[in-house]
C-alpha cells in the first residue's frame, strides 16, 4: 500500500487533518481528521510502500499496546483510509 500522491497532513487549530492538493482529491463535503496514533502512522509511511504488518510494528514499538489490539486498530484504519480514497 501507499498513500496516494496529492494528500498532505496539516495541523489546523490543533487538529491533524488530511487535505487533497490536486483537483482529483478535492471534496468539499468532508475533512479527514486523524487522531494522534493515526497521525504518527501517516508521518512514518508517507511517501513509501507499507504493509499492515509495518503499521502494527510501528504502533507496538511506540505505544504500550498488544500486537492483537494494534492489528485490529490498523485493519480498521486501513479500511477507513481505503474507503476515503487516501491509499492505493
Amino acid at each position: 500500500m501507499k498513500i496516494k500522491d496529492g494528500f498532505t497532513l496539516r495541523t489546523l487549530c490543533g487538529e491533524h487533518i488530511v487535505i487533497g492538493e490536486g483537483l482529483d482529491q478535492i471534496n468539499y463535503d468532508k475533512i479527514i481528521s486523524l487522531n494522534g496514533s493515526a497521525t504518527y502512522l501517516w508521518e512514518q509511511v508517507q511517501g513509501q510502500e507499507f504493509t499492515i504488518e509495518d503499521l502494527v510494528t510501528l504502533l507496538t514499538d511506540r505505544y504500550e499496546v498488544s500486537e492483537d489490539r494494534a492489528l485490529e486498530d490498523v485493519k480498521l484504519m486501513v479500511t477507513t483510509w481505503q474507503e476515503q480514497g487516501l491509499i492505493e
